[in-house]
């Protein structure tokens, strides 16, 4: 009876021991599937993790520098300028622009007989909405509101780079409104292009025997902006090795 009974047992073991292993493979299989799950769960964001979904604003400020050439009354002219700006989330920027004119007329004044050229100082409110502001080249359309004053300054002194004096009598003040339109390059965080053209609308000149009534005319030119353009980056993504 002893080797039937110990057949028995042996029996009863060798049936016990493929329902444990596949016991023991099941629970592999749920760990395996329950750590995938997790993986596909994390918000993969290309090459970034995101942890929220907080959508930081891209703050900016510069310094720009720009020189434009144009006509008035079919005569050259040359502007430079100077602009302080801050840039709200790469799309509307609003700051202060200087300016600087001058357009050679040499135009005889029978009042000094000399030949007079216009010299001009304006500046005012910049105000620029740009589309496109995170790409590469992006659009924009500034638009100057100020005033200054222009006068006629001696032609042949100017050439011959000798101080030139002006009077009351020929300085007068002047509103302007000067729009336009921008192709802006954004090089680096730090440095911006631009390309454009603008028109440039004054007041009435009041000024006697002034041959010129406005400074109205196109101009086009280039100009770099220097600053930090997004100082308000996203702190939490963090990149993938």
């Amino acid at each position: 009876m002893q080797p039937f009974a110990q057949c028995i047992v042996f029996r009863k073991k060798s049936i016990r021991n493929p329902i444990k292993m596949n016991n023991q493979k099941a629970t592999i299989f749920l760990l395996f599937l329950l750590m995938g799950t997790l993986g596909f769960a994390q918000d993969d964001d290309g090459q970034y993790i995101t942890f929220n979904d907080r959508k930081n604003v891209v703050h900016g400020v510069y310094l720009g520098l720009s020189t434009y050439f144009g006509e008035i009354e079919g005569e050259d002219t040359y502007i430079g300028g100077l602009k302080v700006a801050y840039v709200a989330n790469r799309q509307f920027e609003v700051g202060f622009m200087a300016n600087i004119l001058y357009s050679e007329q040499n135009i005889f004044n029978p009042r000094t007989n000399n030949n007079d050229d216009i010299v001009a100082v304006y500046g005012g409110l910049h105000l620029e909405p740009i589309l496109f502001g995170k790409n590469r080249v992006s659009l924009s359309f500034p638009i100057l509101i100020g005033g200054g004053g222009m006068g006629y300054v001696d032609h042949d002194a100017v050439r011959r780079d000798e101080n030139v004096d002006l009077d009351e009598d020929d300085i007068d003040a002047i509103f302007v409104l000067e729009p336009g339109m921008n192709v802006l390059f954004n090089v680096s965080r730090y440095v911006q292009l631009e390309a454009g053209v603008r028109y440039r609308m004054s007041n009435k000149i009041d000024l006697a025997q002034s041959p010129v009534d406005r400074l109205n005319g196109f101009s086009g030119g280039i100009g770099v902006k220097l600053g930090v353009f997004n100082m308000g980056r996203n702190r939490y993504r963090k990149q993938l090795d």
